[in-house]
């Protein structure tokens, strides 16, 4: 397919005649492909090709695509397919909060945040004790944020399913608030057909002036102090600098330069910046990596004193009772440092420390996943749910464990059926390579398969 012709001259423009027909050319090659592990379950590259992405910790990229709808370890979460070029922005994220030690139990607000790869990066940066609240408009793309939410299992995770204007409500709330906004798509057009043939000068205006709505509207929530991300897949500057101008234009006074993030040579980035914004420019000629823009400032002002309680407008969650309690906390590693409550009619868990800060969220904001997903309870006994057996704080302790072989496991993802001879009677965890995956129940010689239709693999 050849590439719009305005898009083409547009970089011409931007770019200059040389560096323009070298991204062109770059950009009719096959695409790369890269993955960031989960250091809570799995920091080695399962993969003989992989090499390291140099600015990711966990990232690696892979010489081939191989077929991760077949691999129980995806599956399990123990990693999650992200391109080379996004992954930089966990890298901004971990430098700008001032590195690994600092960036622990911070609150993150992640923007147009489906599908999730950067609200997970976000996720292991804060660590358990830190939280990522990553909202996402459309109502599908949401649910599929909160799939991955599940799966990453670190429990410090709230999907949100909001316009960008009902944040402010979270005024001054947020340790640092990324903004990974809507664009036309240019640095995603060797993966994806559809972004070139939607690709218009008309297209690039309307997302740059939505853009800039979803943009003003994050930095309300924003703390003093607190560390501001922008970022796009695309190349032209009316959806980049010219939005951080603009920006620049409306809260100069109130915005100063995060400390030099160190970016190699040998690495390929274009820095540049902005007034106040970093900026950092993914070419995929220069690059491993498909195009990315991204920019980082600071929020004047000291860090400090407690999060204002947003003015509830309903309540959504409620604390259980002790006997509910006592059945959830022999099914997690760390009771004494958990919170259960109610919404609706599937019992959550979290961290004590986000137990009240969840339950403001919750009054203002349409949350549609939460910590993690206990269950329900029946005759006082819980029924797990599917997130449960993916979350990193679970105690095996809780129900019999069963190891299955990739032949086996690949049916229990499809759902198909499993021999009774595998388990035991009642409750047990499947297994594969050691990571967890799901539940099924036994009763006698059936198998009740309990891992969830919406994850299923249909292939």
């Amino acid at each position: 397919m050849q590439l719009p012709e305005k898009f083409v001259s547009r970089m011409q423009r931007e770019l200059g005649h040389d560096e323009a027909m070298a991204l062109c050319q770059a950009l009719m090659t096959e695409p790369s492909t890269a993955v960031r592990m989960n250091p809570y379950k799995r920091a080695v590259p399962l993969w003989n090709d992989a090499k390291p992405v140099a600015w990711s910790k966990c990232g690696y990229l892979l010489e081939e695509r191989p077929s991760f709808t077949l691999d129980a370890a995806f599956h399990a979460g123990a990693y999650y397919v992200q391109e080379a070029s996004s992954q930089f922005a966990g890298y901004i994220m971990l430098n700008a909060l001032g590195g690994a030690e600092a960036a622990q139990g911070k609150y993150i607000l992640d923007v147009c945040a489906a599908p999730g790869g950067k609200s997970t990066h976000y996720a292991s940066i804060v660590g358990e004790s830190g939280l990522v609240v990553a909202n996402e408009i459309n109502r599908s793309r949401a649910a599929v944020l909160a799939d991955n939410a599940r799966k990453w299992g670190l429990g410090n995770m709230v999907v949100t399913c909001n316009d960008s204007s009902r944040l402010t409500q979270m005024e001054e709330w947020f340790d640092a608030v990324a903004v990974d906004a809507p664009c036309s798509g240019e640095g995603m057009f060797r993966k994806l057909s559809e972004a070139q043939e939607q690709w218009s000068e008309a297209n690039v205006a309307m997302c740059a002036e939505r853009q800039w709505e979803i943009l003003q509207n994050a930095f309300q929530a924003l703390r003093p102090g607190g560390v501001l991300i922008y970022s796009t897949c695309t190349f032209n500057r009316s959806e980049d600098e010219e939005i951080l101008q603009r920006a620049m234009n409306e809260w100069g006074d109130e915005l100063e330069s995060v400390e030099d993030i160190p970016v190699e040579d040998s690495w390929g980035v274009v820095v540049g910046c902005v007034g106040a914004f970093h900026t950092y420019r993914f070419f995929p000629h220069r690059i491993s990596g498909e195009g990315m823009f991204m920019a980082v400032a600071r929020k004047r002002g000291e860090c400090g004193g407690k999060r204002r309680k947003p003015k509830a407008r309903r309540s959504i969650v409620t604390a259980v009772d002790r006997r509910s309690a006592a059945e959830l906390e022999r099914w997690v590693v760390e009771p004494a440092q958990m919170s259960f409550y109610a919404a609706g009619e599937m019992l959550y868990g979290c961290r004590k420390c986000h137990f009240a800060d969840i339950e403001a969220l919750s009054s203002v904001l349409s949350v549609i996943y939460s910590g993690v997903a206990m269950g329900q309870i029946f005759k006082n006994r819980l029924k797990p749910d599917g997130a449960l057996a993916f979350y990193v704080g679970l105690c095996r302790d809780a129900v019999e464990s069963r190891e299955l072989p990739t032949d086996e496991v690949l049916k229990f993802l499809r759902k198909q059926d499993l021999s009774a001879d595998a388990f035991a009677e009642g409750l047990n965890l499947v297994l594969h390579d050691g990571l967890s995956i799901g539940f099924v129940k036994r009763v006698g010689a059936r198998v009740n398969n309990m891992y969830p239709n919406s994850l299923r693999i249909l292939k």
